[in-house]
């Protein structure tokens, strides 16, 4: 195009928020979006910000081990980390789904949620999927949160 004006970038609402120091969305979505007194933070895994997965190791024969505690545990430290910037917390979680590839890796995953929750904290709903989007996934999270001040900050 010749003689207009630059296209420029859609811009995200304010309610809408990529969150500075964590993996960058895999697609054209904020990590959380505050609406009608919610926080939903979209599917979280436990990818770190470097593109590396927490709960992998690969030996010097290339054989990967995949640790469902340990991707928990990211997991959920990551949607803390997500809630965390607009005055939310793990507390303020009211509903979470889980998606596991393999349900044999249930039991290692309701292990570490207790550490976290107990039977007062969040509604949960655990499914199964074929994959996820990276081969060394085991598990993501999607979650509501309440906002704390009961709207956008």
């Amino acid at each position: 195009m010749t003689g207009g004006a630059p296209a420029q970038e859609p811009s995200v609402p304010a309610d809408a928020r990529v969150v500075a120091g964590k993996a960058v969305p895999r697609g054209t979505f904020p990590h959380i979006k505050v609406a009608g007194g919610f926080v939903f933070v979209s599917g979280t895994s436990s990818r770190r910000p470097d593109n590396t997965f927490s709960g992998v190791a690969v030996d010097e024969f290339g054989t990967t081990d995949l640790d469902i505690r340990a991707q928990t545990r990211a997991v959920i430290a990551n949607l803390r980390d997500l809630l965390h910037p607009v005055g939310a917390g793990l507390a303020d979680l009211v509903q979470v789904t889980s998606y596991l590839v393999n349900m044999n890796d249930f039991g290692g995953y309701n292990e570490v949620w207790s550490e976290f929750f107990d039977a007062s904290g969040p509604t949960r709903t655990t499914v199964a999927v074929h994959q996820l989007p990276h081969p060394h996934l085991l598990i993501e999270m999607q979650a509501v949160a309440l906002h704390p001040e009961g709207g956008p900050s």
